[in-house]
């Protein structure tokens, strides 16, 4: 076989392998909800899902549901879209089954967009269990809710950077988060965070996260949420801080060393903001 023969078998090689890997698919998944009160009591409104996006219902007083990416994780190039409203007067959880996790992405980025209305005399709670991103993860994630102006919301976005218990350090990242909370039409909290390179020296720096691997951020909204106040910070560890924004408006940023630290930390806080109501898989 002749040299320029080899050459262009090779080439063509290439070329198909470059083809096959920028069809094959990619998960794709989305979901709506919402709730509406009936007779005293809350009950789905509408639903529907499609692609990776499922949902299970646990039989509870308040509609409560566990969401589901059948793919197992997200890598470069995935999409799900999250739509939820909780009608007039009623009541509404979010969690998911497990832990959502970020893989490395040969390509692209992944993608995750929440929108969550909350109407008037409504109360959502957004529980979603913890994120774990992984060496070489590629992801961009937001999150808006809309309040009435007398709706209530509890929020928590919990973040790991890497397993410690594997070892894992996160020297490649690229992860933006964007959090919008608006009342009534105001905006009342604004959060974002960029983090690209390597994840693991820049939350070592003391201004960052002083060495911490895990994070969350916490929002409640409610007409009791000074009385937690105090009680709260007796809960938190000396990395960790909430504070009052206003009479209705508690936030927080809890660092932990580890998920499971983050964790012990999380559920009595998240036990007593939710009336005790924090959803089972929470505890699994």
């Amino acid at each position: 076989m002749r040299d320029w023969e080899i050459y262009d078998i090779f080439t063509l090689a290439e070329k198909t392998e470059a083809s096959v890997s920028e069809e094959i698919p990619r998960t794709k998944g989305t979901l709506f909800l919402s709730t509406k009160q009936v007779a005293q009591r809350s009950g789905l409104d509408g639903f529907r899902t499609s692609g990776a996006m499922k949902a299970l219902f646990p039989r509870t007083e308040e509609v409560q549901a566990i969401l589901i990416n059948t793919s197992g994780g997200l890598t470069g190039g995935d999409q799900l879209d999250i739509e939820a409203c909780a009608g007039t007067n009623s009541a509404l959880s979010l969690t998911t089954q497990a832990a959502e996790r970020a893989y490395r992405a040969k390509s692209g980025v992944a993608r995750v967009t929440t929108n969550l209305r909350v109407q008037s005399g409504a109360e959502l709670n957004w529980l979603p269990q913890e994120l774990i991103l992984f060496q070489g993860a590629a992801l961009q994630r937001s999150l808006a809710i809309r309040l009435e102006e007398d709706a209530r919301v509890l929020m928590i976005e919990p973040v790991v950077f890497g397993r410690t218990a594997m070892g894992e350090t996160i020297t490649e990242l690229s992860f933006r988060d964007r959090v919008s909370i608006t009342r009534a039409g105001r905006p009342v909290y604004r959060d974002g965070l960029d983090m690209t390179g390597d994840a693991t020296a820049q939350l070592a720096r003391r201004a960052v996260a002083q060495g911490a691997k895990a994070m969350a951020s916490l929002v409640y909204i409610a007409p009791d949420a000074e009385a937690h106040l105090p009680v709260l910070r007796q809960m938190l560890n000396d990395t960790s801080g909430v504070s009052l924004k206003s009479a209705d408006l508690l936030v927080g940023r809890l660092l932990a060393s580890d998920s499971f630290e983050l964790r012990k930390m999380l559920l009595p806080i998240l036990d007593r903001l939710s009336s005790d109501r924090l959803p089972t898989s929470w505890r699994l």
